[in-house]
């Protein structure tokens, strides 16, 4: 995607309020498709998904911005258990181990938080 295309967009007015284990649901359009996403703040960082499960294509939370499992180590989809690094997106176990979650990347600017294009990988 070219980054021309995307329009960024903030996901949080006040950053501090973002506190840690915390989720947050915004969409984004890429290659012109509005789409779901999320931003969560894992030890002490701050990543962002397309909300899009690789298993079956379906967010991953129940609409309600919880992503973390109980130990707080992985990202769960709610629908088939699959478990995602909260730090690179990728699957560690379930139906679509060794795939990825479609990372965003993410800009502190005035004090908020903004969602300004899709990460190449790496």
């Amino acid at each position: 995607m070219d980054p021309s295309e995307f329009s960024p967009v903030r996901v949080l007015a006040d950053l501090r309020r973002f506190e840690e284990g915390a989720g947050e649901r915004f969409s984004v359009v890429v290659e012109g498709i509005q789409r779901d996403a999320f931003a969560v703040r894992y030890r002490g960082g701050l990543f962002a998904y397309l909300n899009t499960c690789r298993h079956e294509l379906l967010p991953l939370d129940f609409g309600d911005a919880h992503f973390f499992d109980g130990d707080y180590d992985a990202l769960v989809c709610c629908h088939h258990g699959a478990r995602y690094r909260p730090e690179t997106g990728e699957c560690i176990s379930g139906p679509c181990e060794g795939g990825r979650l479609t990372a965003l990347a993410l800009e502190e600017r005035d004090g908020g938080l903004w969602c300004v294009g899709v990460k190449r990988a790496e």
